[in-house]
């Protein structure tokens, strides 16, 4: 990882992230733009300090109290929400510790709905790690900007709230307030660093984090749209509202795709993958290449690696599932695919390597 990139540094495929920035909306709303375009530099590899880096402003109650303040608890809920689409997943900063029973108690709305997130960051490693293989064998991207697949729409084009997170996942965070008010911070690495002394009043905020709110968003004109978290099917090329709340992030699959869901883990490589959640969005053919290797070495570069595909026949309602492609010393030779429509139907399908096929 480094803070510092030049041109040229495409070649090296190191990681980049955005630096000692200050934990304020306005920064984190700057952070999207900032990851699409360094993304269409050729660097996929962009992540940012989820949080910001110098919350320091927020410490109403002495030193390091800022997980207490509702808001820096919220600015913190949101940013995590748009760290959840980032090819690395970071929280770290200065000023304030950030585990997350800092910020209260299981049961508590804060802390709840920072654990949301991070389950279903590790739900989602088997889809973000299919995309890094794609990004290492085709030159894809983790962080799309809208234009990229949707050049056709006009309204698009200068877009700098959403983005396409792999292929399949419409990202919509959140960037600004809902249950606080905006802080206005004005502060960069080196008044940061400076270590000046702040002078804030203690802000004792009474926030109903349960009640439901709204926000409006663009569906991209060209493919229908499913809310991941209800399943809702949606036409593109126009704004919705909907309702949202603190533990719960907007985010879209577009029809047609296939996405993979591993189980709830501590940690990368707790649990097989012998039992994944495959969703499947009817509305046009997809397909989707799961990737799997060794996962903790370089052994992938001499060929130490498998490939399933899944395809699917939209008019027919059918899914096909490949031959697997290649291999690795311990890979899953039998495993169950549980196959989940966005309607709540569900096939549990038996593999061992060979095709097989469902019609839904």
């Amino acid at each position: 990882m480094t803070r510092s990139s030049f041109a040229g540094q495409q070649h090296y495929g190191s990681n980049m992230w955005s630096g000692d920035v200050a934990s304020s909306w306005d920064m984190l709303r700057k952070q999207v733009p900032a990851g699409l375009s360094f993304s269409l530099t050729g660097n996929p590899n962009f992540n940012t300090d989820i949080g910001g880096f110098f919350c320091g402003s927020y410490n109403t109650r002495g030193s390091g109290s800022a997980p207490q303040n509702p808001q820096y608890q919220e600015l913190y809920v949101r940013w995590m929400q748009y760290g959840l689409f980032c090819p690395v997943f970071r929280s770290h900063g200065a000023d304030a510790p950030r585990e997350i029973w800092q910020f209260g108690s299981k049961g508590e709305p804060i802390y709840d709905a920072i654990e949301k997130m991070i389950r279903l960051r590790y739900r989602l490693i088997p889809y973000l790690y299919s995309t890094a293989w794609q990004v290492t064998s085709a030159n894809g991207s983790y962080l799309r900007p809208l234009f990229s697949d949707f050049a056709a729409d006009k309204r698009v084009w200068d877009t700098t709230d959403e983005f396409l997170f792999g292929n399949e996942i419409l990202a919509c965070p959140i960037l600004n307030p809902q249950y606080t008010q905006e802080k206005i911070i004005r502060e960069d690495a080196m008044t940061g660093w400076d270590r000046k002394k702040v002078e804030s009043k203690n802000e004792d905020l009474e926030i109903d984090w349960t009640a439901t709110k709204s926000v409006t968003k663009y569906l991209p004109k060209g493919a229908d749209w499913y809310d991941f978290w209800t399943g809702e099917r949606m036409k593109g090329g126009r704004d919705i509202t909907i309702a949202t709340n603190i533990d719960r992030v907007p985010m879209f699959v577009r029809a047609g795709s296939i996405l993979p869901l591993g189980p709830e883990m501590q940690y990368v490589g707790e649990k097989a993958w012998d039992n994944l959640e495959i969703r499947v969005y009817p509305g046009a053919n997809g397909e989707f290449t799961l990737y799997e290797d060794e996962s903790d070495n370089y052994n992938y570069e001499q060929g130490y690696y498998s490939n399933i595909i899944f395809k699917w026949n939209d008019r027919s309602r059918t899914l096909t599932i490949s031959p697997r492609q290649g291999g690795y010393k311990g890979m899953i030779l039998e495993r169950t695919f549980n196959i989940i429509l966005p309607d709540g139907t569900t096939k549990a399908i038996k593999y061992n390597g060979n095709e097989v096929s469902a019609k839904f």
